[in-house]
């Protein structure tokens, strides 16, 4: 009875779906396979918190998604506060962030209307228990066109799907996933490639290296979903006015290597062994989402350490007084602060991303 109930079990596995689809019409790209995997997982549960499998930067503290919220108000107050205007989260989570940003916005004066960019049933249900007059919406087509736009995307881009090329003794080819010892592992395609053309047709000088001096192995990763995302982004500030915040970890110049990674239960697995029931990522590669903003119409404000952007707008002050209000939180509290803006902790690895509208003044914390 139980071997059957895992054999049942088994066949609607997506590891099962890939093998037989594998079997069917050969290997798949990463993206693909990202892709299905990640909608598997995020439909399916809460991955945050101590009992999920991640804590993104909002659950660690309520001071980030309060900063958050004051950078926002900031920017709109020096661009005129023009009304009516739109708070945007691509994928919001929990809402922990909207709920603490939008506290701090609306003290201050604001009151933008909320739109959640969202596409888990399971979240979803669990933003609308604290944020009921939001509007939630599939993608960024169906956002609201009338007014500015305040948009903020933490740990968003880097569950996007991503292609990957490996250099071999023939050239370049599409690292794929297909079969190996009755397992899914990554293969090598047989069709040749361009890299450049791959990466979009279009690359900078210091990828142009990269791409002509990379060894036999060296690994090639890009996102067209990502620049997607960030060029409808940046097309709406341009035509509608407002800014932009995208939150994530990642690197600002071009380099060569596999990022994806999956983690369950707050420790890194293979990516490969167990498809929907991990959540898979990739670095965001922040000097190519900077070069697509621009080319969007958006002007983009800088990229930032996430540690030095949250000290340039105060986090230090605002530990030391939520300190005051409660002692008893004080070990807390500075656990929370190192976690957000050391070095080692998250503090290097995450970056901050500003865009805006070109008109908009530039926003607090970026170097440029």
């Amino acid at each position: 009875m139980t071997g059957g109930a895992t054999t049942a079990r088994d066949d609607r596995s997506l590891t099962a779906t890939f093998a037989r689809l594998i079997a069917a019409t050969g290997p798949l790209s990463i993206a693909h396979f990202m892709a299905e995997s990640n909608a598997r997982y995020y439909d399916s549960r809460d991955p945050l918190g101590l009992t999920g499998d991640f804590i993104t930067a909002p659950e660690v503290s309520q001071m980030f998604g309060e900063l958050i919220g004051l950078w926002l108000t900031d920017i709109w107050t020096r661009a005129g506060a023009p009304y009516p205007v739109h708070y945007v989260e691509l994928g919001p989570g929990r809402g922990t962030l909207a709920r603490d940003a939008l506290r701090v916005m609306r003290r201050q004066g604001m009151a933008p209307a909320v739109h959640f960019v969202e596409g888990s049933t399971a979240l979803r249900a669990i933003q609308r228990e604290h944020h009921p007059d939001a509007n939630w919406h599939d993608d960024l087509s169906t956002l609201p066109a009338d007014a500015p736009l305040l948009i903020v995307a933490n740990e968003f881009l880097d569950a996007l799907p991503v292609h990957q090329l490996v250099k071999t003794a023939a050239g370049w080819r599409e690292r794929l996933v297909g079969m190996h010892e009755g397992r899914l592992a990554p293969v090598v395609g047989a069709r040749p490639m361009d890299a450049a053309v791959a990466m979009g047709g279009t690359v900078s000088a210091a990828l142009a290296a990269l791409i002509a001096d990379a060894p036999d192995g060296a690994i090639l990763e890009s996102s067209p979903a990502s620049a997607a995302a960030v060029r409808a982004v940046a097309e709406r500030l341009a035509a509608q006015g407002g800014a932009a915040l995208f939150i994530d970890y990642g690197h600002t110049a071009p380099r060569l290597g596999s990022t994806l990674q999956a983690v369950r239960a707050h420790r890194k697995v293979d990516a490969f062994a167990m498809p929907g029931e991990a959540d898979l990522t990739a670095h965001v590669d922040f000097a190519a989402m900077a070069e697509t903003a621009e080319a969007g119409g958006a002007r983009w404000m800088g990229t930032a350490e996430q540690g030095p952007w949250l000290h340039a707008l105060g986090i230090g002050a605002r530990a030391q007084a939520l300190a005051r209000s409660a002692p008893a939180q004080v070990a807390t509290l500075n656990a929370a602060l190192d976690r957000l803006t050391g070095e080692s902790q998250m503090g290097a690895l995450f970056k901050v991303m500003g865009l805006a509208n070109p008109g908009w003044p530039a926003g607090a914390g970026f170097p440029r």
